[in-house]
């Protein structure tokens, strides 16, 4: 189905921004909202969900190199519990991907394009998304080699920059209140670091996949410092009214002038951001064609690639109807929702296989 062939940098540069470019944009708000001046302790505690949803992931393809969990959940749990299990993923990701396209497009009409309908800005990002997985994983891969670069160097000069503005003061003090409120926050967060579940849908892609754990270790890592650096420089800039702005970074963005010249940045903060999300609906998407192809048994993806497209376009605005809803699901069911999902049935499936390899060893004894 697939004969294309990635590095292990391509993989954690295609998985960074799948993170990153909607977690930036809003969480810093979330999270404050339950860890106020704490809020750059909560990426990480949610790490360790990352790290969990990694390494049961490579674990997964270790006992089924060359599979993805479509494909070695009916070897496990069996065929017709298996295309359960299979559509448990697809009204998950496909649904998860107009969130994730609804939300790009809201984020574009409230800041820049008031005027211009919705659909026109999720059906045309949809619509590029599909020509990039049509030309296959490598494509892919390419692409993230060529904007995650772009999208991380201006992502570091705009916190840079930032710097005259900070007031340490906002951050102080730390852990006021004790732990839990930092953990609070960490819970919405758990819901993004679990997407790192996608790997297993680039793993059998892999030509040097000895380097995988090491190059998918370091990205949790990379995500987890980026939230921390990020919560903090908002925090630091906004204080307690971060958790009150519904996109804070762009509000920071608005904060750098430099001799009244170098100023209004935000311009281009939004165009470097939609690179990231480009990468990130396109990895979501790839990984929703993939579970409707397998699931169907085809010998080739491409030709669902438009239908799925169109469903995921449709999804946009059938699950959620509007951007107080959106935000309301992702700070309160999508984390409980996508843990589920991306970590406990892996877990689950996971801990079954060496169950059953184990008693047929028992067995054969």
């Amino acid at each position: 189905m697939e004969k294309g062939k990635i590095s292990s940098l391509q993989m954690a540069f295609m998985l960074y921004p799948t993170i990153i470019a909607t977690a930036i944009l809003m969480l810093p708000s979330f999270t404050a909202q339950y860890a106020k001046q704490d809020l750059w302790l909560s990426p990480i505690w949610a790490c360790l969900i990352g790290f969990l949803t990694v390494f049961i992931a490579i674990q997964l393809n270790k006992l089924y190199p060359n599979q993805t969990v479509i494909q070695f959940s009916q070897q496990i749990v069996g065929r017709f519990f298996g295309k359960i299990v299979g559509l448990l993923f697809l009204i998950f990701y496909i649904p998860t991907t107009g969130l994730i396209t609804r939300s790009y497009g809201e984020f574009v009409v409230d800041s820049f394009l008031p005027h211009t309908p919705v659909v026109v800005i999720t059906g045309s990002m949809v619509l590029v998304c599909s020509f990039a997985i049509r030309g296959g994983i490598e494509l892919l891969g390419r692409v993230a080699d060529l904007f995650v670069p772009i999208f991380l160097i201006t992502l570091i000069l705009l916190l840079l920059l930032l710097l005259p503005d900070f007031n340490f003061n906002n951050l102080l003090p730390i852990m006021e209140d004790g732990f839990m409120p930092s953990f609070k926050g960490s819970i919405i967060l758990q819901g993004w670091f679990t997407e790192f579940f996608l790997i297993i849908f680039l793993l059998p892609f892999l030509k040097d996949s000895k380097k995988g754990t090491k190059s998918i270790s370091w990205t949790v890592f990379a995500v987890m410092i980026t939230l921390v650096i990020v919560n903090m420089s908002t925090y630091a800039v906004l204080g307690t009214t971060t958790a009150y702005k519904v996109y804070p970074l762009m509000n920071v963005a608005r904060y750098i002038s430099i001799a009244n010249f170098f100023e209004h940045l935000e311009a281009i903060f939004m165009a470097v951001w939609i690179l990231g999300t480009f990468v990130k609906i396109s990895i979501f998407y790839y990984a929703s064609v993939l579970v409707v192809a397998q699931l169907l048994n085809l010998s080739d993806y491409r030709p669902i690639v438009l239908p799925v497209g169109i469903l995921i376009v449709e999804f946009c605005f059938w699950s959620l109807p509007s951007t107080v809803e959106i935000s309301r699901f992702e700070t309160t069911a999508f984390p409980f929702y996508a843990l589920f999902v991306q970590t406990i049935i892996p877990l689950f499936l996971l801990l079954l296989s060496l169950f059953k390899r184990s008693f047929q060893k028992l067995t054969e004894n």
